[in-house]
């Protein structure tokens, strides 16, 4: 099996991370404000040096790009990179709510060919290899059928719900505020919702991992203009992007690209 070797040292390494986070939120961690304002714990610090342990250690050829490692070109001269959000819904982890995992993909080229998304709080690990489908703990993953007369359930940032950026489309959806991306597209490649949509500029680590398990679950994923997502790039974000399930109403995905990108 392809990524065979990868896949064994991530799933470990992956949940030996999330036991550290558990330890840390039972015990105790300290939160910092990056120059952004947005905060970051030790915990994050933590599952990032977990994981660049034990991936770097088994994989040293490999490139690396994570949100609490400062970035360099040294990853584009790279064949393969692994792409990396310690605690993605850090806001969520510190209140301690469930909703924050940790995420992982490995790219090939400019696509991701594996991904891991682990939820600590409830012992969830979605994982995913290009072409095998998606897995949950370890076993194919059963999806949640959605009935044909039932509105679509979106994941939307709490601030574009806040800003009214989506009010003209609401009557045809119910929406769901997401703390985490990176869980959103996991739920949404599980068929928990129906998709994942924002036009706010968002990173490389939030997205590669959840993109890999919703393409494996027959769902499907543009950037905000309808074009593919191409990873590894000397600027690694997207300006917004359009993940949906399978059967996904097409004249809403038409909709949602001709709103303004500006709040209303």
């Amino acid at each position: 099996m392809a990524w065979e070797q990868e896949y064994r040292v991530l799933t470990t390494a992956i949940r030996d991370a999330g036991d550290a986070a558990l330890r840390l939120a039972a015990d105790g961690f300290q939160i910092y404000t990056k120059p952004d304002d947005s905060p970051v714990t030790s915990a994050d610090h933590a599952v990032n040096d977990i994981l660049m342990d034990r991936l770097l250690g088994h994989f040293p050829h490999d490139g690396w790009l994570s949100e609490e490692t400062p970035d360099t070109a040294v990853r584009l001269t790279k064949p393969r990179v692994w792409v990396i959000d310690p605690i993605d819904g850090t806001k969520a982890f510190i209140r301690h709510e469930p909703e924050y995992c940790i995420s992982v993909a490995l790219l090939e080229g400019t696509q991701p060919v594996l991904a891991a998304i682990f939820n600590p709080s409830t012992n969830e690990l979605y994982t995913a290899i290009r072409g095998q489908g998606l897995h949950l703990n370890g076993a194919p993953a059963p999806h949640h059928e959605s009935k044909t007369d039932q509105l679509p359930t979106i994941a939307l940032s709490p601030w574009e719900l806040h800003v009214g950026r989506f009010r003209s489309i609401e009557s045809q959806m119910v929406s769901r505020p997401m703390r985490s991306i990176a869980w959103a597209l996991a739920l949404a490649a599980r068929g928990t919702i129906h998709g994942v949509i924002t036009f706010e500029p968002e990173n490389e680590w939030d997205v590669a991992a959840g993109m890999l398990l919703l393409e494996e679950a027959g769902g499907s994923a543009h950037d905000g203009a309808g074009q593919p997502l191409h990873y590894n790039q000397p600027r690694p974000r997207f300006e917004g992007f359009i993940a949906t399930v399978q059967g996904f109403p097409d004249r809403l995905i038409t909709q949602v690209r001709q709103l303004p990108r500006s709040a209303h």
